[in-house]
């Protein structure tokens, strides 16, 4: 029978440590990568032509319904050049930005019609319209929606193992690999997820109730 020692769960602390710190950052630079460019494909399949909003909905539609793991194998295949943190940091942002398109396609929707034709009535710019009357709502009622798909993208982070990026997992399967520790290593993993992402949710949940009254 396995038994938990402290001494190695202490030994591997420093090395999961550092594994977080990259899971971390993954998350925070691929959160702001999804969040814009899905704020970008939301506006466009609004108000852009069709021309362009076709293409741009179909090549979104194509990176949200296929693995996230083909697209980090493709892309570091194709860019070789590139380091595998950046290359995973940026398929994470891209990939998740095309559920974040749809978060805010819900919000754009939720907008009353009054204020698109209050806009139009005052002759205000397209531009103007969307950063004075349609995104702040927009932002606002989506907020929720985008903190759990942050969640998410923080649970997806292990996926980056498949580029050779060392992050929380992947330390924990290193430590356990050189030290045959893994129930120390795996159980200090899942409690640094535990620790960072529990936390988020109970704040979320309260942001989601408080924004509904």
């Amino acid at each position: 029978m396995i038994e938990w020692s402290w001494q190695r769960a202490q030994d591997a602390l420093p090395l999961l440590w550092d594994g977080f710190q990259i899971t971390l950052l993954a998350t925070v630079i691929g959160f702001f990568i999804a969040a814009a460019l899905g704020l970008v494909i939301a506006v466009i399949r609004r108000s852009a032509p069709r021309w362009l909003s076709a293409p741009v909905y179909a090549v979104a539609e194509f990176i949200r319904l296929t693995p996230i793991v083909v697209q980090l194998l493709f892309v570091f295949a194709l860019f070789p050049q590139f380091t595998p943190l950046s290359i995973g940091v940026t398929v994470l942002g891209v990939h998740y930005s095309s559920y974040m398109a749809e978060v805010y396609r819900a919000g754009i929707e939720e907008v009353p019609i009054g204020q698109w034709e209050a806009a139009r009535a005052l002759s205000l710019p397209a531009g103007r319209t969307w950063r004075a009357v349609i995104l702040p709502q927009v932002l606002r009622n989506s907020l929720p929606a985008l903190g759990n798909n942050a969640v998410s993208m923080f649970k997806d982070t292990p996926y980056l193992f498949t580029i050779s990026v060392v992050e929380l997992v992947t330390a924990a399967q290193t430590y356990g690999a050189a030290h045959f520790a893994y129930l120390e290593a795996f159980t200090l993993a899942g409690a640094f997820f535990l620790v960072a992402s529990y936390p988020t949710s109970v704040l979320i949940r309260r942001l989601e109730k408080r924004l509904a009254r």
